[in-house]
């Protein structure tokens, strides 16, 4: 409950006028909790990041993030770590960034939670997010300002990935994100504790009532919410997902 509070009172704190972003906020579902942040495109500046601009190195935290967008006198107000990534940290999948695409799409099956089809694209568009699935992003080819493949799919089409147990004993705490129907709206979720694919799964379909889901990682979950007094630390990032604000607005 304090956490909702938090996030009502950074509301009107900023003011009606002000740029807003990414209300984070605490939810419980079939005894579990989760934090989400829900990002409204009409509304908020959402952004994939990667790399450092000037040195083409993986920026790896949420701080250099939030170093490199004072240039631009913005502020970071909720940030995740958004797809998987190699050892150098670079993509696994597809990846785009601010229309530049740094890896192209993968269509095969393979090891790992990434190859376990059917896997998706987080796609970023003028107004607008959408969890794809990869084949349909393939068919369709969405022009997207920035994307993130990651895998599994969580939900596709208001199912469960079909290969989720329900009493599967893999537990991580895991996080991912679903979008709304008409892409004004995305949610990101990170579990409060271990759980498996199945239940993670449950909350985007059952709770958020949401019919695209994508899982971004597990054991390295991480999420930056300082709405909440979050700011988790850990192993160096790949693609990171952002919303920012002007400097000018952002509240301690």
């Amino acid at each position: 409950m304090w956490k909702a509070r938090l996030c009502i009172l950074l509301a009107v704190v900023l003011g009606p006028g002000a740029v807003q972003a990414a209300e984070c906020r605490g939810e419980q579902f079939e005894g579990e909790s989760y934090t989400v942040c829900a990002v409204d495109m009409a509304r908020d500046d959402l952004r994939l990041f990667l790399n450092d601009a000037e040195a083409g190195t993986p920026l790896g935290s949420f701080g250099a993030i939030e170093d490199q967008i004072k240039a631009e006198g913005k502020a970071l107000v909720f940030a995740m770590n958004a797809g998987m990534y190699h050892a150098d940290r670079s993509p696994v999948g597809l990846y785009v960034e601010a229309g530049k695409e740094v890896r192209g799409l993968v269509t095969r099956d393979g090891p790992g939670n990434f190859g376990l089809l059917p896997n998706g694209v987080f796609c970023i568009r003028e107004g607008r997010a959408d969890v794809i699935e990869t084949l349909r992003f393939e068919r369709e080819r969405p022009r997207c300002r920035d994307a993130s493949q990651s895998g599994p799919m969580l939900v596709i089409d208001g199912a469960l990935h079909p290969r989720f147990l329900k009493d599967s004993d893999s537990l991580y705490i895991r996080n991912g994100v679903g979008t709304s129907r008409d892409g004004r709206r995305a949610f990101f979720v990170i579990s409060d504790r271990a759980v498996n694919f199945h239940t993670f799964g449950r909350f985007f379909r059952d709770h958020l009532k949401l019919r695209q889901a994508l899982y971004f990682d597990g054991k390295v979950s991480r999420l930056y919410a300082p709405a909440l007094g979050r700011s988790d630390i850990g192993f160096p990032l790949g693609p990171m997902v952002g919303a920012v604000i002007d400097a000018g607005t952002a509240v301690d």
